[in-house]
């Protein structure tokens, strides 16, 4: 109403000064105001009245009347209509007449209804401007639904004696309010405040939900927001059921150089023997002088099934860390402390690295008499476990439980690239590196310190071949190969680090596939592989890579006291499993990756897969995962696992969701859920149940069900246009 006040009192003014059909003047901004009608003319009693089609625009806001009136006497504007102010498609005005002083600080508009943002309707028999930036409806009706004109209630509808709407704050006021379902009255609010769909974050209450468990009862929960400035806010929601009580809450604030944010909650559960249970995670990122970023985590929970009970995380492993790091093109610097804490059942904490200190640096080099790249890093590490004991327990290692390691590196590598003839791209690489080890409270278990120099050199060489068609179909086939040695051999002190080893296309053709420097490949190895990748201008996008490696001697599970690489890894014998890799990819949204290693009789040793479909109806998703038993890595059972989760929006306002994780291996699902949402313009609403099957000593399976309505309208997000419902004669 204030750009809509001010529109008529320039324009009226100024074809009182012009007396003529079209009139363009420079106001009290530099932005020329128009007028155009079919007839303009100054009556004997000093009015001027425009009558016709009369169109005004100012500032990209237009205005449409069938007669615009202004009396020089009184001071005052008569717009007859139907009148249309349209505010640059962002808030439109509609009147079946309108009285405006010439200041426009007072005003009435009858019969008006206003839409803001294209999404929320206000409709008033009689609205009145007043002080310039309120506006007060009577008898009003607001919605965000489609109202078609055949007479049918809208979907919902808040219904008042009076509305006021306050342009600067950017709130809607209700007094004596009524919420309507198909124009029957759910409940009485004789104050309720909104916020108007320009505003882009405020104080109030947000989505509630109903819940019902086998664990919880029936429940609701109820957040509140709260802004606590323009670079901070709270979120505040109770959960109340019939077997618990919690507060869940949710802090977030934004710095000049950072931002953090914390989530946590306390409850009262009458299923649990503790008087109290809670939990907080926290995150936060700064930017430092001299490019450098602070970086902290804070993951801390009361007990050990909190998380799971309530649906927070699925997490059994919790990490705190605080970490300084700097990358820049030629060089990376990093410290960081982390501390872990373990969830899981049969894992102490004293027994386990709780808490590890580590030190990163890297930098490169490119020298003009050598050529190629100078590779010059350090990294300093230690871990601390809690437990005082010397000598070994229970573990799958052979190692004291109370041990702490200490471990410093340092390496300088070069490399560098030829191009060879036929286009055979050539490599090489040649380094030393230096490993020290601190063991304390190592039992007689193993060394209590260490010193190893590990000279490398590798030759890798690759062959790309190209070909294309007409229709613009590629294909690149590209045989490698490499030859590598490295010397020196594996000192006795603990295997911390590199405890799992992954064997797939990122480490083919390392020199060494451990994970960390606790652990080395030695001697010479050869690896070879191919990949061949399809590009079609269509969508049509396939790969494929097979890879193996060949050792002069065979790496023994134990080679001497310390573990080597495991069963599973794939990289134990002499010959390693056959590694093959397969991605594909089409115009529809499909994608396919699967990867695996198959051993000398081309049985599995290990297989994932995962697909995806993704278009506008669809979004579906699934995994599986085959592991055989491993006790070097801690796995006395083979794994074969099935993850489904995906939504399919079978009709227009209607969407269905599901998940299902089954594991194969003992024939039993762990966790499932279903759900279904209607969505239109106005609404959304979601009802899904879900199940956890699973159960141990401290662990109940839980059946869960949840209901979610959502009015739309009341923010400034932009909407989904394809739920929009369509008026039908």
């Amino acid at each position: 109403m204030t750009l809509f006040a001010r529109l008529i009192s320039c324009l009226g003014l100024l074809a009182a000064l012009s007396g003529s059909m079209v009139v363009a003047q420079e106001a009290a901004t530099p932005q020329p105001a128009m007028l155009v009608a079919d007839d303009v003319r100054l009556t004997e009693d000093d009015k001027l009245i425009a009558s016709g089609n009369v169109e005004a625009m100012y500032e990209g806001r237009r205005l449409s009347a069938r007669e615009i009136t202004y009396d020089r006497a009184t001071d005052r504007l008569l717009i007859t209509g139907p009148l249309t102010l349209s505010d640059a498609g962002s808030t439109v005005v509609l009147a079946d007449s309108a009285e405006l002083d010439r200041d426009m600080q007072n005003g009435i508009l009858m019969g008006a209804r206003i839409v803001m943002q294209d999404q929320l309707q206000l409709a008033a028999y009689e609205m009145r401007r007043v002080d310039g930036r309120v506006t007060q409806l009577y008898k009003a009706a607001v919605t965000s639904c489609r109202v078609c004109e055949t007479g049918r209630p809208p979907l919902w509808q808040i219904r008042a004696e009076r509305m006021v709407h306050d342009v600067d704050a950017q709130q809607l006021y209700f007094h004596n309010a009524q919420f309507r379902v198909l124009d029957t009255t759910v409940f009485y609010l004789p104050r309720l405040r909104l916020p108007d769909p320009t505003v882009t974050r405020t104080s109030g209450f947000l989505t509630p939900s109903l819940h019902n468990s086998s664990l919880f009862g029936t429940g609701v929960r109820v957040p509140y927001f709260f802004t606590l400035g323009d670079h901070r806010d709270l979120t505040v929601a109770p959960f109340w059921a019939t077997n618990s009580r919690r507060l869940d809450l949710r802090y977030r604030q934004a710095f000049r150089r950072g931002d953090i944010e914390f989530n946590g909650a306390v409850s009262d559960d009458d299923f649990n023997p503790r008087s109290s249970r809670g939990y907080l995670f926290g995150e936060g990122r700064f930017d430092l002088n001299r490019d450098f970023v602070l970086r902290f985590g804070i993951e801390l929970v009361s007990d050990d099934t909190f998380l799971l009970d309530h649906g927070f995380s699925d997490k059994d492993r919790l990490e705190s860390q605080l970490s300084v790091e700097r990358a820049r093109r030629d060089e990376y610097i990093r410290g960081a402390i982390t501390h872990f804490h373990s969830l899981r059942v049969g894992e102490s904490n004293s027994t386990l690295p709780s808490t590890v200190v580590n030190g990163e640096y890297e930098r490169r080099i490119f020298p003009r008499v050598l050529g190629g790249e100078l590779r010059f890093a350090a990294q300093a590490l230690s871990d601390h476990r809690s437990s005082d004991l010397t000598t070994d327990g229970p573990d799958f290692d052979s190692f004291s439980d109370g041990r702490d390691v200490t471990r410093l590196t340092t390496s300088l590598d070069w490399r560098r690239n030829w191009t060879l003839p036929a286009g055979v791209l050539a490599s090489v690489q040649t380094g030393l590196a230096l490993d020290h080890f601190q063991i304390a409270q190592a039992g007689g278990t193993s060394v209590s310190d260490a010193t190893e120099a590990t000279p490398t050199a590798a030759v890798h060489l690759r062959w790309p071949l190209i070909k294309s068609n007409r229709r613009g179909v590629t294909h690149l086939v590209e045989p490698m190969v490499q030859l590598a040695w490295a010397g020196g051999s594996n000192p006795n002190v603990p295997l911390e680090e590199s405890t799992a080893v992954e064997f797939d296309e990122g480490n083919l053709f390392n020199v060494s596939r451990f994970s960390a420097p606790d652990r080395r490949e030695r001697g010479y190895n050869a690896a070879y592989g191919v990949t061949w990748t399809r590009v079609d201008p269509t969508g049509w996008q396939g790969s494929l890579a097979f890879g193996q490696v060949v050792r002069d001697e065979r790496l023994q599970e134990y080679d001497g006291v310390t573990p080597s690489f495991t069963k599973s890894s794939g990289l134990r014998d002499r010959t390693s499993d056959l590694l093959i890799a397969g991605q594909f990819q089409n115009g529809n949204g499909l994608t396919v990756t699967a990867r695996s290693l198959f051993d000398n009789m081309f049985d599995t040793t290990k297989a994932e897969a995962r697909a995806s479909w993704q278009n506008d109806r669809t979004d579906f998703g699934a995994t599986y995962i085959w592991l055989a038993d491993d006790p070097g890595e801690n796995r006395n059972a083979t794994v074969s696992e099935w993850a489904f989760d995906g939504s399919y929006r079978f009709a227009r306002h209607w969407t269905g969701s599901a998940d299902w994780r089954y594991d194969a291996a003992s024939d039993r699902s762990v966790r499932a859920g279903i759900g279904v949402t209607y969505s239109n313009e106005c609404v959304d609403v979601t009802l899904s149940a879900s199940r956890r099957f699973t159960s141990s000593t401290i662990l109940e399976p839980e059946t869960n069900f949840s209901f979610t309505v959502g009015l739309r309208g009341f923010s400034a997000k932009t909407r989904d246009q394809s739920f929009t419902r369509t008026c039908r004669n």
